[in-house]
């Protein structure tokens, strides 16, 4: 099924107040994004009408919500960076410049978790963390190679908690490595809340990107139970 892409010129409104980001100061703004939150939204809507048919022989994890602080941060994402990220991925591959068809038809094909794309630098693990140490890595490779460009690893609020977050976050601050880290605040881990899970959330470290949003959806899937 062939799926393209339609960059409408029309902005969603909606009533909830969008968070101000705090962006560190030494990052510019390097490119316009020309996807529109209602484009993000309804590839999403197609993923999920193919998924409830029982046509996705596989787990998704769909966003909502939170597409206008994505593309606000994707302005400062150069094409040529490297991003990494989770299992709930497809918003930030499309604003990555990941071609539409090539990922709807990968997430058809039961490859929603795991997106990976060369030109643009595009990846994305389902292990809670498992994108840390490959995103340190890459910026590591970055600096030694002289490389101006930059890596940008999203992460939930869930895996800002764990050891590998901030082994790597002490890492990349100590050895000045090219790696912006973004959090993603949903306050969910899978189906509990982080503060509950944690009894108490961490503050988030020094340059770290940050924005809480609600999800609309579940952990995974869409809330309709779907025989495959």
């Amino acid at each position: 099924m062939e799926h393209k892409l339609a960059y409408s010129k029309s902005r969603i409104t909606n009533e909830r107040q969008i968070m101000t980001l705090k962006i560190p100061r030494h990052l510019k703004k390097v490119r316009e994004i020309d996807i529109t939150p209602q484009d993000l939204i309804d590839f999403e809507s197609q993923i999920k009408k193919v998924y409830e048919a029982g046509d996705i022989r596989g787990p998704i994890h769909l966003a909502k919500n939170n597409e206008e602080e994505l593309i606000e941060i994707f302005q400062y994402v150069s094409p040529d960076d490297w991003v990494f990220a989770a299992w709930r991925n497809h918003y930030h591959a499309l604003l990555h410049g990941v071609d539409p068809e090539k990922l709807y038809n990968s997430i058809i094909e039961g490859r929603s978790m795991g997106t990976n794309n060369v030109s643009p630098n595009f990846y994305a693990s389902s292990i809670v963390g498992g994108i840390i140490p490959l995103a340190l890595g890459a910026a590591l490779a970055l600096k030694r190679q002289g490389s101006k460009n930059r890596v940008w690893c999203f992460v939930g609020d869930m895996t800002m908690e764990t050891g590998v977050f901030h082994e790597a976050y002490k890492y990349a601050r100590n050895f000045k490595l090219p790696l912006q880290w973004v959090v993603e605040d949903n306050n969910m881990s899978v189906h509990t809340p982080t503060d509950m899970a944690w009894n108490k959330k961490q503050k988030v470290p020094a340059g770290v990107i940050y924005y809480k949003y609600e999800m609309e959806y579940p952990h995974h899937g869409t809330g309709k139970w779907v025989n495959f």
